[in-house]
């Protein structure tokens, strides 16, 4: 199966790549992937061009392929005045609304406070929902305290247990009760003639 990390960091090396590769890694852990990362700090120019001329530069439009053929997905941005990053914003911007439609993914993000981590909820899970894409229930923020703290390991692990899950189609596996049928117009309406 194909996991992507859509990595948002800008800086080398980066926390917001380290918990994308956690991520994945734990991932790695319950299901046999191969991992693809994608770097939009490396596609920052070529998506500004994109904007202008409408066209995706060549490795951006390999970036758009793997994000949007991915079995599943983990986003990971840094958090700047309380919401995603703009590069973030803006890569997710240039693919096709309908691309990620059913796509499980892993919503994930790094800041500087912990006050900072409902951008999960009011911002990434939005964007997701937004385009349809089956987002986990279990998001991870990490910020700097984090890095080393008990904790964040355990929400690493349940949420990429969450995406294993989904990428392997466990959670629509449950039984589903079938006291509905389908009977053709023809036959019902015979059965009521033959009953009056």
């Amino acid at each position: 199966m194909r996991l992507v990390v859509v990595s948002a960091g800008l800086s080398v090396p980066s926390s917001t790549r380290l918990l994308g590769d956690r991520l994945a890694a734990a991932v790695g852990r319950d299901l046999p992937v191969e991992v693809q990362v994608v770097e939009l700090r490396e596609l920052a120019v070529e998506i500004a061009h994109h904007f202008t001329n409408g066209f995706p530069g060549r490795k951006l439009a390999a970036a758009i392929d793997a994000v949007t053929g991915a079995d599943g997905l983990i986003v990971v941005t840094p958090v700047f005045s309380a919401s995603y990053s703009g590069l973030f914003k803006s890569f997710f911007d240039v693919i096709d609304k309908d691309a990620l439609a059913g796509t499980p993914v892993l919503i994930a993000a790094t800041g500087g406070t912990a006050r900072h981590s409902l951008v999960l909820e009011h911002a990434l899970r939005p964007l997701f929902a937004h385009l349809r894409a089956v987002v986990v229930p279990t998001g991870v923020y990490a910020a700097s305290e984090d890095w080393g703290a008990e904790g964040l390991d355990g929400r690493i692990e349940r949420a990429a247990g969450e995406l294993a899950a989904l990428m392997t189609g466990l959670s629509a596996a449950r039984p589903v009760k079938d006291d509905f049928a389908v009977v053709p117009f023809e036959e019902r309406l015979a059965a009521l003639r033959t009953a009056g």
